[in-house]
């Protein structure tokens, strides 16, 4: 008999991610309007919630035996589940720690504690080799990662973390332990300007990043990143949902646009 849960809704990406890693997907019936990893994913299960919302009677006509979210911003769901008797866990993991032992419960949850071992050591193992990479650089960039522009709010834990393990410095470090997305919007650009970042990487989630419309920001001409043209976009699905996505391609990414300013200022 297959043990743990056989109906589960994943209220966002990240288990939807980490049961298809896994072999596990056909335990899912049900993920997030907001799933792009992986792509089959869209096709093969049906849409039921979005973030901040979900389709209460749509999720409960599934029958799930189990429905998976994330972070406190899902309370209000959860409850509503809950109070319907579905079983739900609710994470709210905020680091590259809380990441690789999310990939490692979820997967001891559903009976598959060696494949999400396998999945959470092979991230391991990427994580080395792109610290490996990084170490020999003469100098580290000063990064600044905005997760939103209106308002600006710069990056949440484990960006900064795989940021800092990709060869270069979060600019605002002391903001980056803060788990609420409000206790990091800066509320003034000279902020930014003051800390004079080396590169500038956006990440708006749901819309695309606009270099120009950053660079065009009051005083931020005088910033290095914004005078050396160095203003990237790192893609929100990537970095910005705490699974394997930021431990693979997330910090692939960023690795890349970091030992591109190496080579190009002469730290590589």
């Amino acid at each position: 008999m297959s043990s743990g849960p056989q109906r589960i809704v994943c209220l966002t990406e990240e288990p939807t991610e980490v049961l298809y890693a896994i072999g596990e997907q056909h335990r899912i019936v049900g993920i997030s309007g907001f799933t792009v990893r992986p792509a089959r994913a869209r096709k093969e299960k049906p849409k039921v919630s979005a973030f901040t919302s979900a389709k209460i009677g749509q999720i409960l006509a599934l029958e799930p035996d189990f429905v998976v979210g994330f972070s406190d911003i899902q309370a209000d769901i959860a409850r509503e589940l809950i109070a319907a008797g579905v079983e739900v866990w609710i994470s709210n993991h905020r680091s590259v720690a809380g990441i690789l032992d999310y990939i490692r419960r979820l997967g001891a949850i559903v009976g598959a504690s060696g494949k999400g071992e396998q999945l959470a050591c092979r991230a391991e193992e990427n994580l080395r080799r792109v610290e490996a990479e990084a170490s020999g650089m003469r100098r580290r960039p000063r990064v600044y990662f905005e997760e939103w522009d209106e308002p600006m709010i710069s990056g949440i834990r484990w960006v900064a973390e795989l940021v800092r393990l990709a060869g270069g410095d979060d600019v605002f470090p002391e903001r980056a332990a803060k788990s609420l997305a409000r206790d990091r919007i800066i509320a003034d650009g000279a902020e930014v300007v003051r800390r004079a970042p080396d590169i500038i990487l956006g990440s708006w989630c749901g819309k695309k990043f606009r270099p120009d419309k950053v660079a065009a920001r009051p005083g931020w001409a005088e910033i290095p990143a914004v005078r050396d043209g160095e203003l990237h976009e790192i893609k929100s699905p990537i970095i910005l949902q705490p699974g394997p996505a930021a431990l693979f391609d997330g910090v692939d990414a960023l690795r890349r646009v970091i030992a591109a300013w190496a080579q190009r200022h002469g730290a590589a």
